[in-house]
């Protein structure tokens, strides 16, 4: 046998070897990662950005703005098809589906909100062998990940959602905690903050105080009180996540009433934002029995719409909806503006921070490589990767993107 042919063939298996375990070694559960907040767990291997990225492969999928999950080698994704939700599971090796769930889901879009189409809009959520979604009409499924069976289901409303309450559907993606399953249920007329067991369905706990903004909430710990902090319609809340008690909560709309952006935690700060409303931190401490709520600093010269921050090398990172879309950096400690970009980068942006490195994908189908640590914008490298919008938030590891466009799901890869 020939032994250069020998050498290649050998090289070539073990670079397949070595996708394939990097395929299997992925692990995105849930909304922003793992920790819910845009990092990713591993630092990519990259001193020198490859020049493109290659397709491995495409499916076609239907319409949503959910975000992909994945773990152990495989994808769960929801969408939209027709009148009806589905829910799959796929092999991230191949794209093959491995298992598929559908049910009936109408929505009727409220007149003012039909340019966001109808969903969904919720990102599932994986743990210990199970997939919870939350519907664009409010119905909360738990599925065993594996299998594609139905574990429980709750449904927030009898029949179709009334276009009139419910504007542009639920969008907060499941928390889960322990036994406790997060979800904010409800229309714009009523709702609940919520907490099934997350293996029966049951109800442990609800806090019926405002109905759900379209903010995922997250949980921190405050003077030694673990609690869930999220953007209701009219608030932003602290609730303890072991009863459902309200801790603490401070008045916050935002010019649309479409509180959106998922809060941020740092040093002790929860950093919110929504349109038209500038960028604020609050330090929400304990104070005998009860609790304040002082501001440590709000920055009016930005602001975001749909766009969630990322906290990377003691910056707070966005897109404005200013200016027709434009990144920013804040100190997050003092909140002073360090640089903005030039405008029109797109309607949003998923950001994903790797190291000293961000990875933003843009609605318009582009993925930019950003310096964290320049003073000033400094895009290392841009990447064309859809030829339609991308809304959902792409899942990236070692060399591959896992990305969501209008209606398939790709896999990619960057070619060295």
């Amino acid at each position: 046998m020939n032994m250069g042919k020998s050498v290649r063939i050998g090289l070539t298996l073990v670079l397949a070897a070595a996708a394939a375990q990097d395929v299997a070694a992925q692990n995105w559960p849930q909304w922003r990662g793992p920790q819910r907040n845009g990092h990713l767990p591993n630092v990519l291997p990259f001193e020198t950005w490859p020049e493109s990225l290659t397709e491995v492969w495409r499916v076609p999928v239907g319409e949503g703005y959910s975000s992909p999950v994945a773990e152990n080698g495989k994808a769960w994704l929801l969408t939209r098809r027709g009148e009806d939700e589905v829910v799959r599971c796929f092999d991230l090796e191949n794209g093959k589906t491995l298992w598929e769930q559908s049910y009936t889901a109408p929505f009727n879009t409220n007149q003012y909100a039909t340019r966001f189409g109808k969903g969904p809009f919720s990102t599932p959520t994986l743990a210990e062998g199970k997939l919870y979604t939350l519907g664009v009409g409010g119905i909360v499924t738990c599925f065993d990940a594996a299998t594609g069976d139905v574990l429980w289901r709750y449904q927030f409303t009898d029949g179709p959602p009334d276009s009139k309450t419910f504007f542009s559907g639920s969008s907060m993606s499941p928390l889960i905690d322990g036994e406790r399953c997060i979800v904010h249920i409800g229309d714009d007329k009523a709702g609940a903050l919520t907490a099934f067991h997350k293996d029966t369905g049951k109800e442990i706990w609800a806090w019926r105080g405002d109905n759900p903004g379209y903010a995922s909430p997250i949980i921190v710990s405050l003077d030694g009180v673990r609690q869930v902090v999220t953007l209701t319609q009219h608030f932003v809340v602290g609730v303890a996540v072991d009863s459902g008690k309200l801790l603490w909560k401070i008045p916050f709309q935002s010019d649309w009433r479409e509180n959106m952006p998922t809060p941020v935690f740092i040093d002790g700060m929860i950093i919110y934002s929504g349109v038209g409303r500038g960028v604020t931190a609050i330090a929400p401490q304990k104070s005998g029995e009860d609790w304040q709520v002082p501001q440590r600093w709000h920055n009016d010269e930005v602001s975001l719409y749909m766009n969630s921050p990322v906290l990377a090398n003691g910056r707070f990172w966005g897109m404005s909806h200013r200016n027709k879309g434009q990144f920013f950096a804040l100190d997050a400690s003092t909140g002073t503006l360090m640089w903005r970009s030039e405008g029109r980068q797109g309607q949003n942006a998923a950001i994903v921070r790797s190291g000293d490195m961000l990875l933003i994908l843009t609605t318009g189908g582009e993925l930019l490589v950003v310096d964290a640590t320049s003073e000033e914008y400094a895009e290392t490298k841009r990447y064309k990767v859809a030829s339609s919008a991308t809304w959902a938030m792409p899942v990236i590891w070692g060399e591959h993107v896992l990305l969501k466009d209008a209606d398939t799901l790709s896999m990619l890869r960057w070619v060295r």
